[in-house]
């Protein structure tokens, strides 16, 4: 029995300076746009040294324990080519083993153990890898959670007189750690697509992001993430997704000088299979390149142009024109951020740098405004309010001389704990919101805030919607669930239908991606393709925030201001708007630019940001 491990005899391993880390990776060193990204201590120590791993061949008369170790070590190396790695492989496997077919993802590195003891004068041997699973990259490079126990055989053979793996499965298998090292997330940009109860349009001019994760150290990264957006959206989120680009669009060749950057940040993408491309399909894939590849480069892009196969201009779209394909082509958006005030129950607006918040205009900024909950539409012209008893919800102008408006409706339970969770609202101007009522536990839909309610079908829930935060694009829903006394954080796909007149509605394909070992307070969307979490240990001892991915990745923790009840961020992109809101017994909290949480007066509790 042997333990997968003793790296100092199987891998060469260099710590390259930060400077000469950039110039290897290139472009996709660090974004200057996009979405802020803080760091654990694991992660600081990789953006400041940069570790290589280089694989080591197989040595003569190792066992057949050793040559699996060995292999597996070897797949951890920087090559991208695997050559080191099918130096352990048989040669009928060489030819056939496909290594990019998907990656599992295991806790820590696994044991290799001999099925059996044949002999010293054995020629063929079965290795068993035993582990537990923390997550499946598919070919497509989409990250998922699991939490199986992991179990693979892994056959060898004697070829002159040397043990070779003559039989595994396609894919890699990396411990957390070097998945971690070797991998990072990275957000492809595609257009929502609303079905047949899209109103005027917007949702085929929004993108929105689906999270992959591909290699760090690339030869050509700008290449690579070209070539992985155009493989299309996810498996979970293509149902309500489109590409501009056409049947098998691909770099031109398959070369990566099919993909230049100038010194004025002009980005030109030469293309097979485009000849057709022209006009608003041109300009939507141009714009999917733009946001894609400004996510993750190191400049900030001028133009994005796209070319035939003969190197002609297909089209062309600067910053300008790609800014407008983000979600704020829907309904708008502010920077303003909202509380519920403990003195009057009314809403309060903070803004900027204050610490000093101000009630809004209108009927729901006034005195006794009796409020429990709220959620700010995205342009800050209207809100949608809880009252104190949870069962009505309301809906008012922020303006003077607004009137309140009751929506139709109204929970029966007579514990607010029961009654209506806090709305929100996407960016087509619909509002959502939960009845928490035991008997008739439902998820709803108010067409424009105020239409007739539309009940919403969640066939796969199990336990009942605490609260809920919608994304941008009406196409993702984020949910904290309640069930055998644990909150999980779900996320579901939005499937639109229907009519403008008769819309419907429905949640599939609900994925857990609550952080291992917590149970959800609140949750709000922090980005394209992140969430701020509010959670506590399964012990109940202690809070953190974190920051996790749609596919259900954590890519960082930070310290929470004590017993906090909820959590809330913007979904705006630009870095500068990225600031959290907490509440904890009975005060509002800002986290202001240097990382310090700072009491905001008056107080209050439910932060928001418009949503």
């Amino acid at each position: 029995m042997a333990l997968l491990g003793g790296r100092a005899g199987r891998a060469a391993r260099v710590a390259l300076p930060l400077s000469a880390a950039l110039l290897l990776a290139g472009c996709a060193s660090m974004p200057s746009g996009g979405e802020v990204s803080k760091v654990d201590d694991s992660q600081q120590a990789e953006g400041d040294t940069q570790v290589r791993v280089f694989g080591i061949p197989p040595r003569a008369h190792e066992q057949p324990w050793e040559i699996v170790n060995g292999f597996l070590e070897a797949t951890t190396s920087g090559e991208t080519d695997f050559a080191t790695a099918k130096q352990y492989l048989a040669a009928d496997l060489k030819k056939r083993w496909k290594p990019l077919a998907g990656i599992t993802v295991l806790s820590t590195v696994p044991r290799a153990l001999p099925v059996s003891d044949p002999g010293p004068k054995a020629t063929v041997e079965t290795i068993s890898l035993d582990n537990t699973q923390t997550a499946k990259v598919d070919a497509g490079y989409a990250y998922r959670l699991s939490s199986d126990l992991f179990h693979e055989q892994v056959h060898l053979v004697k070829q002159n007189g040397e043990w070779r793996i003559d039989d595994l499965n396609d894919g890699l298998l990396l411990s957390a750690a070097d998945f971690q090292r070797i991998y990072h997330s990275v957000n492809m940009y595609y257009f929502a697509a609303q079905g047949s109860g899209d109103r005027q349009g917007g949702g085929r001019q929004t993108l929105i992001a689906d999270p992959v994760y591909l290699r760090r150290q690339q030869p050509d990264a700008l290449s690579a993430t070209v070539t992985a957006l155009l493989g299309g959206p996810s498996e979970w989120l293509a149902p309500v997704a489109d590409t501009a680009a056409p049947a098998g669009a691909r770099l031109h060749d398959g070369r990566t000088s099919s993909v230049s950057l100038d010194d004025s940040q002009r980005l030109q993408v030469r293309l097979d299979k485009v000849d057709k491309l022209h006009g608003e399909a041109c300009r939507r894939l141009a714009a999917q390149i733009f946001a894609t590849v400004q996510g993750q480069s190191s400049v900030q892009l001028s133009s994005v142009e796209v070319q035939r196969t003969d190197g002609t201009e297909a089209c062309t779209i600067g910053s300008g024109e790609a800014g407008q394909y983000g979600p704020g082509n829907l309904v708008g958006g502010t920077s303003a951020q909202f509380y519920i005030g403990s003195a009057k129950h009314n809403l309060i607006e903070r803004q900027g740098a204050s610490t000093s918040g101000y009630p809004v205009r209108g009927p729901l900024g006034a005195d006794k405004a009796n409020l429990l909950s709220v959620a700010v539409r995205r342009d800050g012209r209207l809100a949608a309010a809880v009252r104190s008893d949870g069962r009505q919800l309301v809906v008012a102008s922020l303006a003077d001389g607004a009137a309140v408006q009751t929506a139709p409706l109204t929970s029966a339970a007579q514990d607010p704990r029961n009654g209506l969770s806090a709305p929100s609202w996407d960016g087509f101007d619909d509002l959502w919101v939960a009845d928490r009522n035991p008997a008739v536990s439902r998820l709803y839909v108010l067409p424009a805030g105020t239409g007739q309610p539309v009940a919403v079908g969640v066939p796969e829930l199990e336990g009942r919607i605490e609260s809920l935060r919608v994304a941008s694009d009406g196409l993702r829903i984020a949910l904290v669930v309640s069930e055998g006394g644990k909150d999980r954080l779900m996320l579901g796909r939005i499937d639109r239908g229907g009519t403008p007149e008769q819309p419907q509605f429905a949640v599939h394909d609900l994925r857990d991606i609550t952080p291992a070992g917590e149970s959800v307070l609140s949750a709000s969307w922090a980005g394209a393709s992140r969430l701020v979490v509010l959670g506590s240990d399964s012990a109940g001892s202690g809070q953190q925030i974190q920051w996790v991915s749609t596919d259900g990745s954590v890519s960082l923790a930070t310290d929470t201001i004590g017993e906090a009840d909820s959590v809330a961020a913007s979904e705006d992109p630009d870095p500068a708007a990225v600031s959290l809101l907490a509440s904890s017994h009975g005060s509002v909290y800002w986290q202001s630019p240097d990382l310090n949480w700072k009491k905001v007066t008056p107080p209050g509790a439910s932060p928001v940001y418009p949503g």
